[in-house]
């Protein structure tokens, strides 16, 4: 799949003049509809003005192929983390409800329990040592200000996740650094949590998030990683539409001399050939 040619139909192409003549000469054209000028992104000649224009060290970087694609990736993490706001989002909303009126759902707990106990008993079920029971009755006994606290920290947690998926979103390096570190922070707990219990959800939360950490740190060059900001950096300028187009201009050049020079020797020898 053609990335840029993707990225420039869904946001439009990115068109810029440099003033140095060797490379405008290979980013412009003209035709009989007008001037055509290359997108950064894609290498197409589009009939538009350039959006800008000076040296080419004061272009846009621009990102192409990969670089899209890996844009790509994170943002199906970041919509992972979206959903994990939404849902300790609600998780914090209910806890809140429930410390306003956790006094009438215990009255109404302790006066219903003993009829459906009744009830169940009669069809043959013994609620007495239900594990959901007993979980139930422990938070009956927290004080209100206890569940506040609760719904407090689980709403901050909630918005920690909501500034991971901005940040991945968006694709910016400081949403990078804030999504590993975070991860990084919760991957103990996880790995405690799954040691007493193992099920497939931890399994395959725990494996999104540790595949989220190395991507990171291996793709993105954090925390110095293969050269770190730096190398990130000159790897993106190296990738850009200049590298290719002096290039070209050098190959243009040194097929331009080795011609000049077969000519020049052809011409040497009929000379040669005359004189004789």
């Amino acid at each position: 799949m053609d990335w840029n040619m993707y990225r420039c139909g869904r946001i439009g192409h990115i068109t810029y003049a440099p003033d140095e003549p060797d490379l405008r000469e290979y980013m412009h054209a003209t035709a009989p509809a007008g001037e055509l000028w290359r997108c950064l992104r894609c290498g197409t000649f589009v009939k538009d003005k350039p959006a800008a224009s000076g040296s080419a060290d004061s272009a846009p970087v621009v990102k192409r192929g990969r670089e899209i694609r890996s844009e790509l990736i994170l943002r199906v993490f970041a919509v992972e983390r979206f959903v994990r706001f939404l849902l300790f989002g609600g998780v914090a909303y209910a806890i809140w409800q429930f410390s306003t009126s956790k006094r009438s759902i215990e009255e109404t707990f302790n006066r219903d329990l003993p009829i459906v106990k009744s009830m169940l008993s009669e069809l043959g079920f013994n609620i007495g040592h239900s594990h959901l029971l007993l979980e139930f009755r422990k938070v009956l006994h927290f004080s209100q200000g206890t569940l506040a606290l609760i719904a407090v920290g689980v709403a901050a947690f909630a918005v920690v996740e909501l500034v991971e998926g901005i940040g991945l979103w968006l694709s910016k390096r400081w949403g990078e650094y804030f999504a590993m570190v975070v991860t990084s922070l919760g991957l103990p707990y996880e790995i405690y949590d799954l040691s007493l219990s193992l099920t497939w959800t931890k399994l395959a939360l725990i494996g999104i998030n540790i595949a989220l950490v190395l991507y990171l740190i291996l793709t993105k060059r954090l925390l110095g990683v293969r050269g770190g900001r730096k190398a990130y950096e000159d790897a993106l300028r190296s990738d850009s539409l200049f590298e290719e187009v002096e290039k070209e201009a050098a190959a243009a050049h040194d097929a331009k001399a080795a011609q000049e020079a077969d000519d020049a020797a052809r011409a040497e020898a009929r000379a040669q050939r005359s004189s004789t």
